[in-house]
């Protein structure tokens, strides 16, 4: 069995791989050629959740899961939140044949998914990204981004100050543009044309009132029921477009407050960013339209990513 370390994930799953590949794994989700089980999400007290994702690529193709622990506070340890595998079993067979490194996968699917989401529906002339959150997937949406964006700045905004300024820095220094932190959320996405919320934020931090028509907005940080990053109003105001529409109506937590306040129904879930990248849903419908991104992630994308690095030769 092949065992693929973070390491080696981190090298070869790079960017220019991954988007395209995710693309094309969301294509497929959407059109029924690929499989999986909504995630399974195993409380663990306080400090974390265990998650599980079964999925298989194509009949009679490759399948697998990914076994995930989250767990917020390693951040704060200089950890990755996610920690797991994936493991690929072989269609012929069923036999394992891979495990791969679940948490550098997840960090680089998720943050290419929404590339290919912001590609698809942010103005073609967006150059401006504010990101909310400083930590792992802040850097990695950045990256992302960035490579289906010229974009021109960046501001990020942080609970903590100090180390929004450091994450700043840094970005900025890698990237080569102008990366500058902000007091506070409003600040921070004033003048932004793409707004992307990678926090762990239990309450609302981002009003829909603060965001302008025309802007696109990827919503990552919260992947269950419960937190919610932005508040109602900028749900009802967008054309809100999800990842998977049966995951989103079960776990989106942003929609399902919305809809438990009785403001929308489930057809303000207008679709899937897959049905939007092959021609079959209508993505952004107008200049001043916000339209926002709902990423909850789905194994077909880890597994997408998995086996791209198992076929490829070292």
């Amino acid at each position: 069995m092949r065992i693929i370390d973070r390491e080696e994930v981190a090298r070869r799953l790079t960017y220019e791989l991954c988007i395209p590949l995710v693309r094309e794994a969301m294509i497929a989700f959407s059109k029924g050629e690929t499989r999986q089980h909504l995630r399974s999400i195993l409380p663990l007290g306080p400090n974390g959740v265990f998650g599980i994702m079964p999925g298989a690529l194509s009949e009679g193709g490759m399948f697998g899961a990914k076994l995930i622990g989250v767990y917020p506070g390693n951040f704060a340890k200089g950890l990755q939140s996610h920690q797991g595998v994936v493991v690929l079993f072989e269609g012929e067979t069923g036999a394992p044949v891979c495990i791969a490194h679940a948490g550098e996968i997840t960090a680089i699917r998720t943050a290419a998914a929404s590339a290919v989401a912001t590609d698809a529906l942010a103005r073609p002339e967006a150059r401006r990204m504010a990101i909310l959150g400083y930590g792992e997937q802040a850097g990695t949406h950045a990256r992302a981004i960035s490579k289906v964006r010229e974009l021109s700045k960046i501001t990020v905004w942080g609970r903590d100050g100090g180390k929004a300024a450091a994450f700043t820095e840094n970005l900025g220094a890698e990237l080569g543009i102008p990366v500058v932190a902000a007091p506070g959320v409003r600040e921070a996405v004033a003048d932004a044309d793409i707004i992307t919320a990678v926090t762990n934020a239990r309450e609302p931090i981002l009003m829909g009132a603060w965001v302008a028509p025309g802007t696109h907005v990827n919503l990552v940080g919260s992947s269950g029921p419960g937190p919610v990053e932005v508040d109602h109003d900028l749900v009802v105001r967008s054309r809100f477009i999800a990842d998977s529409r049966e995951g989103v109506l079960a776990q989106g937590a942003e929609f399902l407050n919305a809809k438990a306040a009785g403001l929308i129904g489930d057809d303000h879930v207008v679709g899937e960013i897959g049905q939007v990248l092959a021609g079959d849903l209508e993505g952004r419908q107008s200049p001043e339209q916000i339209t926002v991104y709902k990423s909850l992630g789905h194994v077909v994308q880890d597994l997408a990513a998995a086996k791209a690095l198992y076929e490829a030769p070292i």
